[in-house]
Parts: structure tokens; sequence; C-alpha cells
């Protein structure tokens, strides 16, 4: 009994402690001058590593299609009996190979199977259509047999194709699959005897994104609609430039008939030795029409991203001088003509011609990735002459290169303000520490002159580097200090956004897959919850006259949104304890009531959202009521949390 009464002691002891505490006071107030929110502040990058497009956001479930791989026409393919590489009399001259199969009439047949991407993942009484280009070598009948091979060997989806041409024609079949299978193949075989030529053999689930052929995986390019992005940099970083300048990624390869783009080396495909991926390759199906569909669907702005005629300055020195760099330049103008030009122009025609006579209403450009040195202001100068002479409203990006700090971004800051570019793009792979510490980073930033592109960062917690929530939660903490800066930070994206499970390179990254499911990381929820409650224009928010930069473990932000006629604050603790705020409001024109909702992330610092357990990480929501004159709010411990409040 005297047991139970001390511990009852202790428990309402620790109570009156807990409660008695001091609260943390916060002043809000109105800023002077204002500063507004950019409306398309948070959005998505889209860097082609870990099979991000092809066996990702792409829906094409055959891999080298058309047999075109550098120097490995049947990576991808096992073949059997009778089958030749050939070239000649191609149907698609920027995709020379094609295949002969030739079958003398034996019974086991003549034919080609394809293994996906680390598989094809089909689902039970889904449909997905076949479609291949052949003609018929010799006289008399020429089937061939489609079949679905589960991953234990059984057919679970047949078809038939009859190739009644000789010369090259487009034939169609539909499945429908017995069962699912994230690891089955596609087999093709010559049953007939004689000969027959094949190419471009194509894959894709019926139900793709918004229903369209050459389409894009439903539930991925789901998620990033969920995101509600307000701006889209594609097709990459690095890819940009190439392990040469040879391999490059080139957008005029990239639109026109799907057939008729060609392969190009990826280039993250041998880069870390550690994800070997050799057969990492870009088939363009996914290509720079395809990009701005996408930013039109997302109601996201395109940031397209150029060649500066520079490759990867990690892996060569190789780069154009002198005139060799107009093509590069022209390059750049004949995108901007594709994205905005009149159907009259030569690449709105290109445009309009792929489906959309209407144009982009394309922003902005990037110019390079992470160059640095001083040949690449020299070449960002050329470009910015050319551009700015026939489109002057094209808002140009520049590079503070590879690094968020150091002798070369300082160099290359300055070179940006003397060309006067409208944004600068930082990139920032960091640990939990540097996020933490850095959420006062753009108070101290210039107010003139060029703004930031907050292009590329995530944060890395070390060894595994895991899409943690303590990742998450860090990076939440020092948005709070990208939002406060939002006259000097106009636009932000995480990166990389995805991964195969099976095919990634890097990480952390913010969405992961596998062949049949996909899940979202604690990064991306933190991503969805600026993206969605972003403000229109930032409040002034103090404690003890300073800036909220992690002072006790607090780091906050405040917006007003007159659109929506909302108070939204977004508050992080990082500490051990729950922590009270009482806010101190001096905003003009407050209700005396602020009802709404408090919404919350929290987690154990080491817990990852993954395939199998998809929500162990994802925001509460719970109905809140508050008095203007006293907002006072009790923070749980390592928690993210926003209150959405009508004004």
């Amino acid at each position: 009994m005297k047991l139970s009464s001390t511990i009852i002691l202790c428990f309402l002891f620790c109570a009156f402690i807990a409660f008695s505490q001091e609260p943390i006071k916060i002043t809000v107030e109105n800023q002077k001058p204002e500063v507004t929110v950019a409306s398309n502040m948070y959005g998505i990058f889209f860097e082609d590593i870990n099979f991000a497009a092809d066996g990702g956001l792409y829906a094409e479930l055959v891999k080298n299609r058309s047999f075109d791989f550098p120097n490995s026409p049947f990576m991808g393919w096992t073949s059997y009996g009778k089958v030749e590489v050939k070239t000649d009399g191609a149907p698609f001259p920027r995709n020379p190979h094609y295949l002969r199969l030739n079958n003398p009439g034996l019974l086991t047949g003549t034919g080609i199977i394809n293994e996906g991407f680390r598989g094809i993942g089909v689902v039970k009484d889904a449909k997905y259509n076949l479609s291949l280009y052949a003609r018929k070598i010799s006289a008399g009948e020429v089937k061939l047999k489609t079949e679905i091979i589960s991953a234990a060997g059984e057919i679970i989806a047949k078809g038939e194709i009859e190739v009644t041409s000789s010369d090259w024609k487009k034939y169609k079949i539909e499945f429908q699959t017995k069962e699912t299978c994230s690891h089955s193949k596609l087999r093709i075989d010559l049953v007939t005897k004689g000969e027959v030529d094949v190419e471009h053999i194509s894959m894709f689930p019926a139900d793709t994104w918004k229903g369209r052929e050459n389409g894009m995986r439903k539930d991925l390019a789901q998620a990033l609609s969920d995101l509600k992005p307000g701006v889209f940099r594609f097709p990459g970083g690095c890819i940009i430039e190439g392990n040469n300048l040879e391999t490059r990624y080139q957008w005029k390869n990239s639109v026109g008939p799907v057939e008729n783009r060609p392969v190009n080396e990826n280039r993250w495909n041998y880069v870390f030795q550690h994800r070997f991926t050799p057969d990492y390759f870009q088939s363009y199906g996914l290509g720079f029409f395809e990009y701005f569909q996408l930013c039109e669907d997302f109601g996201a702005d395109a940031l397209p991203v150029v060649s500066c005629g520079m490759a990867c300055q990690f892996v060569t020195e190789e780069c154009v001088h002198g005139e060799d760099l107009e093509p590069f330049i022209q390059d750049a103008l004949d995108l901007i003509e594709f994205a905005n030009g009149p159907v009259t122009s030569t690449w709105g025609k290109v445009r309009a011609e792929m489906g959309h006579p209407a144009p982009f209403g394309m922003k902005y450009i990037g110019i390079g990735n992470e160059q640095w040195g001083e040949v690449f202001p020299k070449h960002l100068e050329a470009f910015q002459k050319a551009i700015k002479a026939k489109y002057p409203e094209i808002q140009i990006i520049g590079s503070s290169g590879p690094y968020a700090e150091g002798e070369q971004f300082d160099y290359l800051w300055g070179e940006m303000k003397k060309l006067n570019v409208e944004l600068v793009d930082e990139h920032y792979y960091k640990d939990p520490k540097w996020f933490l510490e850095n959420a006062g980073r753009y108070d101290n930033y210039s107010r003139k002159g060029p703004k930031v592109f907050a292009g590329e960062y995530a944060c890395h917690v070390q060894p595994e580097k895991k899409n943690s929530f303590y990742s998450a939660l860090c990076e939440a903490a020092f948005l709070t200090g990208i939002e406060r800066n939002a006259d000097v930070v106009r636009l932000a994206t995480y990166a990389p956004l995805f991964a195969h499970v099976d095919a990634w390179q890097w990480k952390p990254d913010m969405i992961w897959f596998d062949n049949l499911r996909s899940v979202k990381s604690a990064n991306w929820y933190v991503q969805k919850l600026y993206a969605h409650y972003p403000g229109t224009h930032v409040q002034k928010v103090k404690m003890n006259g300073e800036n909220v930069t992690g002072q006790q473990g607090i780091y906050a932000s405040v917006a007003t949104d007159e659109n929506k006629k909302q108070l939204v604050i977004k508050i992080v603790n990082t500490g051990k304890s729950k922590k009270n705020i009482l806010f101190n409001l001096n905003l003009k024109g407050l209700p005396n009531e602020l009802k709404g909702k408090k919404i919350t992330l929290k987690a154990g610092l080491d817990d990852e959202n993954t395939l199998d357990e998809p929500f162990l990480v994802q925001p509460s929501e719970s109905e809140v009521l508050f008095f203007s004159s006293g907002l006072n709010i009790s923070i749980a411990p390592e928690s993210f949390n926003v209150l959405v409040l009508g004004l």
C-alpha cells in the first residue's frame, strides 16, 4: 500500500511539473514589406535513376523492345531456335535492329523470351496490350504464339498473331492474365514453318495514367499528382550531362513517333559499382512531350533542363568551345519553340502532330546541371544572350555547382549575379545535423539579384540512408527556413523521386516501388504537407526576438492564405519532450475564434514505410479550436505539425 501511494505521489508531482512549465512564447506579426510565397514553390524533380523511367513511371513492360541497346541487341532477351539480328530494311531508321526468326519445321519452334525490368508485373484479370511490327519473309501461313509465363513456368495468358503481309505492319493483341505475378516473362514463338521479321515488341497495361497509349504507370503518376506539385523539373540532372557528350540527354531524340526514338545509354548504368546495372538504358519512350503532358496533368509549371555543352565533370573534362556550342544553344531555342511555338513553326508543328496543338506555356529553362569552373559561366552567358534575344520572357536557371558551400559555390554565385540570371540552382545532400543547423541558411541572403531554386536536396541518415521518419523530420525543420525566406527561395524540389527496390543505384528516394506495388515515404508526406498548405504570404515569426531556427528544438514558420482565408502554422519539435507553445498573434483582422485542423506527422525516428508496411508513417488529423488572443498548443516530441485555421 505504501509503495502504491508513493507511485501516485510521483505521478502527480511529474504531472504538476509538466503543466506548470512556462510555455515557449512565439510572436507572429505581419511581415513588412510583404513576402509572398510563389504559387509553384514546392515541386518535384525527376531524375532517370533507379529505373525511374523505363521500368518505373513509363509503363512499358518489355525491356530492349527494339533490340537496340548499344552493343547488346539481345540484352533482356533469351532466344531459342534460329534467331538473328538484322539491320537491312529496318522500318525505323533511328532504331536499325530487328530480329529474323526462322523455323525450319521443328516442333520445338523458334522464339524469344523477354525478362522485363527485373521481371514483368501482371495482375489477375487485368488486361495488357501487346503490339509488334512484323513482316513475313516466306510464303504461306506465318503464325506467332504469344504467352505470358509466370515465375513458376505456367502460362497465365496467351494469344496468337497471324502475320499477313510481306511489308512491315503493326499487329496488336490483348491479354487478360489468369493470375498475379510480379516476375513473369513474355514469350513469342514462331510456331509455323518459315521466316518472319519482328521489331519494336511492346506491352503496356491497358489501364495507364489517363488511359493513354504509350502511357505512364498509374499508381506512380497518381502519387505525383497527389502531391499537387507547383513545378516539375525534368528529365534529370547528371543524365543531362551524360558520361560524355555523345550520351547526354538530347530532347529532340525523345519526341516524334515512339518507334523511331533512338535508345540512349543511361548515365547511371555503371557509375556505382556496388549497384551495377549494365542493362539500364533510355528508350526515350518517356520523352519531352510526355513530360510536358504530365506537367499539364499535375497543374505544374514545366522546368526542362538542357545540356550546356559540358559532360559530367565528375567523370570527364569533355566540353565544346566556340562555334561548337552553337548547336547546343539552338537545341535550347528549338525546345522553347516546341513547347510554346505556333503550329506553323517548325517545332510547334511537331508538338501539334503529336496531339497537342495548343502551346504548353513553358516559363523556365535550366542550362546545365552541376557544372563548375570558369567555362560554365561563359557557356551560360552565350545561352542567355541567345534566349533573351528571342524569348525575353523565359526565366533562365543557372547553377552554384554540386555543393552547398565552398570556393566553387562562392565563385559561381558571384558569376550568376554578374549574369543576373533569374534563379540559381542549389543542391544539398547532407546529414541531419546540417539540415537542422541550416534552417536559417537563407535569413541573410541578399534580397537583390538572383533568387534560389533549391533544386535537389534530401537528408541522408548514415549509414543506411533510409527514408526514415527522422530524415523527413529534419527536412520539415529545414523547410520552415525555406518558407520563411520565400522572397529569396522561389522553388524547391526534393531528389531523387523514384527507386525500384530491385534496381536502385541511389537512396534515399521519395517513392519506392516494385513491379506491382509502390510506397510513399515519410519524406513524401512532408513534401505533400508543404505543397498543399503553402499559404500566399509569409508572416514574421520570432522567439525572444529571433527567427525560430531550433531554439529548444523548435522550428516554425507561419503563412496566411488570402485565397483560402486561412492561417497556416508549420511547427517542428525535434526535442525528446512535449513542448507547450503560446503563439502571440499580432496579425490584423483575426477573428476571436480560430477553428480548423491540426495535422501531425509522428513516428519512431527509425521508422520507414516499406512495400510490406506502407502506412507505418503517415499523418493524423484532428479538429481544433483556439482563441486568437492566445493560441496555446501542445506539440508532441519529435513531430511535424501543420495547423490550418480559418480566418
